[in-house]
């Protein structure tokens, strides 16, 4: 058995897991989410992965492959760096081996993955630059309405009556919300129609990516956004999409997740060949 660590340096927040590894059987014995909150990333991380370690009872010589993912390729203590889609594909095949396709919303983006049994990626769509669909676009308008985050979803889904809210423009969206607000509209008819938005555009992004049935597992920040999550489920039925839209409580690990089992992946591959040069 050896112990892998995968980090997921985010632009909002840093995830940190441990696994424990022996041949096909994986264990997640450690997980851990920081905030970065204008803090410094890196520094960020290499505080929660101590600090992981120290929960674990575990060192870093114990850890076979610290595999890092996101912005944490920079990272001197890392053993490897695996591209993000990559992480978040092989993340979404271990939180739901039916998975065939990933829908990752982050802080900054959000982006279609199609993937095969093995969590290949074999196919991907990504939103434009604009921020219209993105989680810090959500942050911004929960901050403008007086919301904590961790009510976005409940409230949401309270929405009986949606206002229709931009979704080409993140700046056209937010003159969108002021609006309402002056008009009276209700923070829960505002937030499905902003739910109603990003799902139109996500939802166009898997069709896209060529995805057309199976199960999407939603990774990233916005997985656990339970009202964005019900609006993906109404717009894929809507547009005939006839997939299976899953979330996990363990849905922002998916990066980190990924990292390590990729981690633990390459360490074997390369134990093989030092076994052979040997």
């Amino acid at each position: 058995m050896v112990f892998t660590a995968g980090i997921d340096v985010g632009t909002g927040a840093v995830k940190t897991v441990l696994y424990a590894v022996d041949g096909p059987s994986t264990r997640l014995i450690s997980k851990r989410c920081d905030r970065v909150r204008q803090r410094d990333p890196l520094k960020l991380a290499a505080e929660a992965y101590d600090q992981s370690l120290e929960a674990a009872g575990l060192k870093r010589d114990d850890i076979a492959y610290c595999a890092t993912t996101g912005e944490g390729e920079s990272l001197g203590f890392q053993t490897g760096h695996f591209y993000s889609m990559t992480t978040h594909a092989r993340g979404a095949i271990e939180l739901d081996p039916a998975s065939r396709a990933v829908l990752d919303v982050g802080a900054l983006h959000g982006r279609a993955i199609r993937i095969d049994e093995r969590g290949k990626v074999v196919g991907y769509k990504m939103t434009s630059q604009c921020a219209s669909g993105s989680g810090q676009f959500l942050e911004n308008i929960a901050r403008y309405l007086g919301i904590a985050q961790d009510e976005i979803g409940v409230l949401s889904q309270q929405g009986a009556s949606p206002e229709k809210v931009s979704g080409i423009c993140a700046v056209l969206a937010e003159t969108d919300v002021i609006n309402m607000v002056s008009r009276g509209i209700s923070a829960a008819n505002i937030l499905k129609g902003i739910h109603i938005s990003m799902a139109d555009r996500l939802a166009k992004l898997l069709k896209s990516a060529g995805t057309k049935d199976g199960v999407v597992m939603m990774t990233g920040g916005l997985a656990l956004d339970g009202g964005l999550v019900a609006a993906m489920r109404e717009t894929c039925v809507k547009e005939k999409i006839t997939v299976e839209i899953k979330s996990s409580p363990d849905s922002i690990y998916a990066g980190a997740i990924g990292a390590a089992l990729w981690g633990a992946f390459r360490h074997e591959k390369l134990s093989m060949l030092e076994r052979k040069a040997a």
